[in-house]
């Protein structure tokens, strides 16, 4: 946003503006096909990216994210495990894992809710041998996060990659002159299931990796509540 106001001076304010404008009248944001909703989901995304990538705790910064943007009536954010779910071990993960061949690996799928929203869901690859018995039982009965349970363990997270998996606009929009008309269109606009992407390896101070996590967040991170603000031809 700040290199398109550079460059596009004062006469880009008027639609900056409307991008940052927040109602107060309650309702359901309908996102439609236009340019005004695309540059708008696409400043979202980035800004939930950058809070998360600043942050160490996913599940904090989800709940700002609910509170701020009123998806549910109590900006509460829980990890829900999904019991009996299973899927392999991606391509390198042993690699990234430092682990050999036939070293045991666990899996876990966990969903962060706010209200009765999915906003991610959490496969975690997790080594059973680099943690306490204790550890393995709580992981394997409970739906406590798998951070919280491990925290004794005072683990580093290194992010591996971070992934629009939506393009609200086209590669290069920013090299495009801003659209002249940001007058709403009637055609909802097609937002897929999952529209941001992390994975990252979780370390011991020791170095020694115990967990491959791919964070996959859902369009529900769009859902805002808030009435949108009428816009001036």
């Amino acid at each position: 946003m700040n290199h398109t106001l550079m460059r596009y001076g004062m006469a880009a304010l008027p639609l900056l503006y409307s991008l940052t404008a927040s109602a107060h009248e309650p309702g359901t944001l309908v996102w439609t096909d236009d340019s005004y909703s695309r540059m708008k989901a696409l400043a979202m995304l980035q800004s939930l990216n950058a809070s998360l990538l600043s942050h160490p705790s996913a599940t904090l910064t989800l709940e700002s994210w609910c509170g701020a943007h009123h998806l549910a009536d109590d900006a509460r954010v829980v990890a829900r495990r999904v019991k009996g779910a299973d899927k392999p071990l991606p391509p390198g993960a042993r690699e990234q894992l430092g682990i050999g061949e036939h070293d045991e690996v666990r899996y876990r799928q966990v969903q962060l809710v706010c209200g009765n929203l999915v906003l991610s869901e959490a496969d975690n690859w997790y080594v059973p041998s680099r943690l306490s018995a204790a550890m393995n039982q709580e992981l394997d009965s409970t739906d406590v996060p798998f951070g919280k349970v491990v925290q004794s363990l005072h683990f580093r997270r290194e992010t591996l990659s971070a992934q629009l998996l939506w393009q609200p606009l086209p590669t290069g929009w920013e090299d495009q002159p801003l659209p002249s008309d940001v007058h709403r269109s009637a055609t909802p606009l097609d937002i897929p299931a999952h529209v941001l992407q992390h994975r990252a390896v979780l370390l011991t101070p020791e170095n020694h990796p115990i967990s491959l996590v791919v964070e996959s967040y859902t369009s529900n991170v769009l859902a805002i509540r808030d009435a949108e603000p009428a816009i001036a031809p």
